[in-house]
């Protein structure tokens, strides 16, 4: 019998005299994965030779797991036989206390062995364990009650009973974040309740937003900074973004109103600044950054996945070991309703992406991790593939304003226009109706029909393709 290949999570013994290199096995997988497969009487080729199983084999393992693996975990030892009733033996084990020592010395996994880790290794995850153990946002943040912007609180609550996740209760600031858990044991609020409920000193903003006129940052257009409380925060680079991307108008029958489609799904870009402003690391006081470039956006969030998480784990449909940087925060957006289960968003920004045809990538920096949208480009049309009309030339078609655009889509979609409909359309004045129809007539874009200036059934139309 042949139980197949060793890897990160599976160690294959001979018997249990190499029970040493066995434990340091588990110390690696252990602190490299959470979790792991240990076998005795089976070859590295995962050939089963078989190996004395008996009672006494079985707890003279536990004794050596529970002597020499720390901290202690609680290991399933299984007595199994093959086709051939040749006995061997299956620990299998997991721990979420990370790092985990072998007879006093750590290990990680590298493919399927076992390497001593570096100092540097060991302090690092130590300093995740603590931060799991007390996640900066239960902290106490030393700021008072009377700092919470109540309009921020009255925001959650709405939000929360329309999404269905928060019932009856107080709703005054105090009651509402007592009941989150974000009131400290000295009495102050946690950083949790500070992020989501108050403002960030002016010289500490949460987020910048820039607007570039390029693919690189030299030259800007638009810059602000903001420390707003979370879901506010959210809500004004979520529109930062949209009012700054192109949209396609698409017309149904006269008289109904517009449907605007920004070239990159609107649920996408939402669920990129809530997973930035959720998971971020907040230590590093650095602030998210959203910046439209000429030909992509990206959200850039300060710090890396969790150890052993990776967006490739949820892109995959995985759920990442559910390892949260800020669980408070989290909670408090998923009850909000801004935020579905945690681990989903990358999958759901990723379908989003898909079912318009907009490319999304995702790259980790030394600390950060940042999240790209190409900007497919689209412009006007009056459905999903029509296309400008056959007259005007694409490169002038380009620099047309959102007005001089939505006059041709009429036009083109209905045979005229007029000062009035494209008022009510664009949602522009009427002397701004009547500037853009005489700037596009000017241009030879479209053609004035009527008998005089004050004709009241004067309309402008395409010209003819003849």
């Amino acid at each position: 019998m042949n139980l197949g290949s060793e890897s990160e999570t599976v160690e294959f013994k001979k018997s249990t005299g190499e029970h040493k290199e066995a434990l340091q096995a588990m110390s690696a997988m252990l602190n490299k994965h959470g979790r792991g497969e240990l076998y005795f009487g089976v070859k590295d080729n995962g050939e089963v030779i078989g190996q004395d199983a008996t009672d006494a084999t079985i707890r003279q393992i536990a004794g050596w797991i529970s002597d020499k693996v720390e901290p202690s975990i609680s290991p399933t030892i299984d007595r199994l036989t093959d086709e051939d009733a040749k006995a061997y033996i299956r620990v299998a084990f997991s721990g979420m206390d990370a790092p985990y020592s072998a007879d006093g010395r750590y290990f990680t996994r590298v493919g399927t062995s076992n390497k001593q880790m570096a100092a540097s290794e060991l302090t690092t995850m130590i300093i995740e364990r603590d931060r799991a153990r007390n996640p900066w946002d239960s902290l106490p943040s030393g700021r008072l009650i009377e700092d919470v912007d109540e309009a921020a609180v009255r925001e959650f609550v709405e939000m929360g009973k329309a999404a269905g996740r928060i019932g009856d209760g107080p709703a005054d600031a105090a009651g509402v974040l007592k009941r989150l858990g974000m009131l400290a044991s000295d009495g102050t609020l946690t950083n949790a309740g500070v992020v989501m409920f108050c403002h960030s000193p002016i010289q500490y903003p949460r987020m910048k937003l820039g607007l570039l006129a390029g693919n690189d940052k030299l030259d800007i257009f638009d810059l602000q900074q903001e420390g707003l409380p979370l879901i506010q925060l959210l809500k004004k680079a979520e529109f930062f973004v949209v009012s700054n991307i192109r949209r396609r108008f698409v017309f149904g029958e006269p008289g109904m109103q517009r449907r605007e489609i920004p070239e990159i799904p609107r649920e996408a870009v939402r669920e990129a600044i809530a997973n930035a402003l959720c998971h971020r690391d907040y230590t590093t006081g650095t602030a998210v950054e959203v910046n439209v470039y000429m030909d992509f956006v990206e959200v850039v969030s300060p710090g890396l996945f969790p150890e052993g998480d990776a967006p490739e784990n949820h892109l995959a449909g995985g759920d990442g070991g559910l390892k949260q940087r800020n669980p408070g925060i989290a909670q408090a957006l998923f009850r909000s309703g801004m935020i579905e289960q945690y681990g989903t968003g990358i999958p759901r920004i990723k379908r989003y992406c898909d079912a318009e045809g907009v490319k999304f990538s995702y790259r980790q920096t030394a600390n950060t991790t940042v999240i790209r949208f190409d900007r497919p480009g689209a412009q006007i049309s009056i459905e999903e593939n029509a296309s400008m009309p056959k007259h005007i030339d694409a490169a002038k078609y380009e620099i047309l304003d959102e007005a001089e655009r939505i006059a041709i889509t009429l036009a083109t979609e209905r045979g005229r226009v007029t000062r009035r409909e494209l008022s009510e359309t664009a949602g522009i004045g009427k002397m701004k109706a009547v500037q853009t129809l005489k700037t596009l007539a000017s241009k030879g874009v479209l053609i004035w029909m009527g008998k005089s200036q004050n004709d009241p059934h004067q309309y402008y139309r395409l010209p003819s393709n003849d």
